[in-house]
C-alpha cells in the first residue's frame, strides 16, 4: 500500500481518539485540534521510517504525547483559552443548574488531574481515560509494563487522595453522586 493511502487511513482512524486525548491531556479543545494538527504532521514525516515495532495505533500516541509534552514546556501553555465555539448552549434553568454542577466536578477532577506529575497524568488518561491495556501505555510512554503498572496506580492513588482532601461526596435525592467543594482554612 502506498505511504500516502497508509496515511489517510491512519488518520481516518485515529484522529478521533488522538484528539479526544489530547483534549483530556490538556483540558482545552482549542489548543488539543491545535495539537493534533501538529501530531499528525510529525505522523506523516515519520511514517515512511515507521518500523513496526509496536502497532501504528500506539506509536500514533507516542507521538500526539510527545507534542503535548512540548506544548507543556512553553510558557504560553499555562494560559487558558477558551474558544466562544467550546462554550456549551444554554437550556432551561433545570439543565442550567445540572450542567454547573457537572463542569464543576469536571473542574475540580481536571484541576486535580493537570496537578499531577507529567507522566502520571499520561499514564492514567492513556490506560484510564483512552482504555490503553497497561502494555501499551507502557509502549507509548517509553517505559516497561512495570513502570506503567506503577505509574497508573501512583496516579489513581494520588488523584483519590486529593479528590478526598478537596471534596466532600455524597448522593443527591436522585441517588446521582455529587461533590462539594471543601473550604479550606485561611492562613
Amino acid at each position: 500500500m502506498p505511504a500516502q493511502h497508509r496515511f489517510e487511513d491512519l488518520v481516518r482512524s485515529i484522529s478521533g481518539p488522538l484528539l479526544r486525548y489530547l483534549e483530556r491531556l490538556v483540558g482545552n479543545p482549542t489548543i488539543a485540534r491545535d495539537l493534533l494538527q501538529e501530531a499528525l504532521s510529525r505522523i506523516a514525516g515519520g511514517l515512511p521510517d515507521f518500523e513496526g515495532r509496536s502497532s501504528l495505533r500506539t506509536w500514533a500516541f507516542s507521538v500526539a504525547t510527545r507534542v503535548a509534552a512540548d506544548h507543556f514546556r512553553r510558557p504560553e501553555a499555562r494560559l487558558q483559552v477558551i474558544d466562544v465555539d467550546d462554550l456549551p448552549e444554554v437550556g432551561d434553568d433545570a439543565d442550567i443548574d445540572g450542567q454547573l454542577i457537572v463542569d464543576e466536578m469536571n473542574a475540580c477532577v481536571r484541576e486535580v488531574i493537570d496537578g499531577l506529575a507529567a507522566d502520571y497524568r499520561t499514564a492514567l488518561v492513556l490506560h484510564d481515560l483512552e482504555g490503553l491495556t497497561a502494555a501499551e501505555t507502557a509502549r507509548v510512554c517509553g517505559c516497561s509494563l512495570e513502570t506503567a503498572k506503577i505509574r497508573i496506580h501512583r496516579a489513581r492513588r494520588r488523584l483519590r487522595e486529593a479528590l478526598e482532601a478537596q471534596c466532600t461526596f455524597y448522593h443527591d435525592r436522585n441517588g446521582v453522586v455529587r461533590c462539594d467543594r471543601k473550604q479550606t482554612e485561611p492562613d
